[in-house]
């Protein structure tokens, strides 16, 4: 694993957040990692040794999220609410152009980026989720997020996550699923394994219109078009579905690949995730 920093910025209601930062090549635009509703800057480790010296990288942690503080309201566990968080970092880091790589909500944010301020966006990658979202992907993530159970042992997490989610990656093996539990699961309090972030990010969830925002996201992918843009679909995928895939890969300038007998999401060490983030970036080098 490649060397990195860790550091932090603070939020606009006080908050100490949390980034890894790895060091590369100034001249280019650095990469930003945005990570999905439950996950955490470990989600990003391969793809960010692979880019280290190359490009400059850095993977935010959300609020509530890793060594990120949790929030003292949780109804800022929303995406309107990170957005600013995400300005308040690029405030920091002086940063006024990037390429933006969004898993699921972290591909959300790289859309309400991008309608602010398209300009800013260098290139992007979409990693399962468009401006479209499956009903019924909601529903299921509404019956898992904030649920807070905790495992004796790290291969306890690795059974109980290929129980659960076996569907989503039906050719991994045990290994592959303690790596996954040491990425989305950290050793709490008792000596207890436990999920990596606030159990409270559901409460946003049990409103009305729920934790996503209830607009036409339609031109915030288009702000997004203009710039070399790639999407990544797993095919099972119950998030974006393969219409939706399609109609994104309409618009000039965006790669749609599909990645076999993967759900959501793509981990982004996949192969073909692989090489076709290399595609992207030597469009925006």
């Amino acid at each position: 694993m490649a060397d990195f920093e860790d550091r932090y910025w603070n939020s606009g209601d006080g908050l100490r957040l949390h980034f890894r930062l790895y060091d590369g090549d100034s001249s280019r635009p650095p990469v930003i990692c945005l990570p999905g509703l439950t996950r955490n800057a470990r989600d990003f480790e391969d793809l960010a040794a692979r880019l280290a010296g190359r490009w400059r990288v850095l993977c935010p942690e959300m609020r509530g999220r890793g060594d990120s503080d949790y929030a003292k309201d949780p109804m800022t566990y929303q995406p309107l609410q990170y957005l600013q968080d995400v300005e308040a970092l690029l405030a920091q880091e002086g940063i006024d152009r990037f390429v933006s790589i969004g898993t699921s909500l972290g591909g959300l944010l790289t859309m309400l980026l991008a309608i602010s301020n398209p300009d800013r966006i260098a290139g992007a990658v979409l990693n399962d989720i468009g401006p479209e979202v499956s009903a019924a992907g909601l529903e299921r993530i509404r019956g898992y997020v904030g649920q807070g159970r905790n495992f004796e042992t790290w291969m306890h997490a690795a059974r109980a996550l290929q129980e659960s989610s076996g569907d989503v990656y039906p050719d991994w093996e045990i290994t592959d699923w303690l790596r996954y539990a040491k990425c989305i699961m950290a050793l709490g309090t008792g000596g207890r394994i436990t999920f990596d972030y606030d159990m409270k990010i559901a409460e946003p969830f049990e409103a009305p219109q729920g934790a996503t925002p209830q607009v036409d996201m339609w031109p915030m992918f288009d702000a997004l078009a203009t710039r070399p843009l790639l999407v990544l679909r797993g095919e099972t995928s119950d998030i974006l579905e393969s219409h939706v895939a399609a109609k994104m890969a309409t618009r000039p300038g965006v790669e749609l690949v599909t990645l076999p007998r993967i759900g959501h999401a793509p981990t982004l060490d996949e192969a073909e995730s692989v090489a076709a983030i290399e595609r992207l970036l030597e469009r925006v080098a």
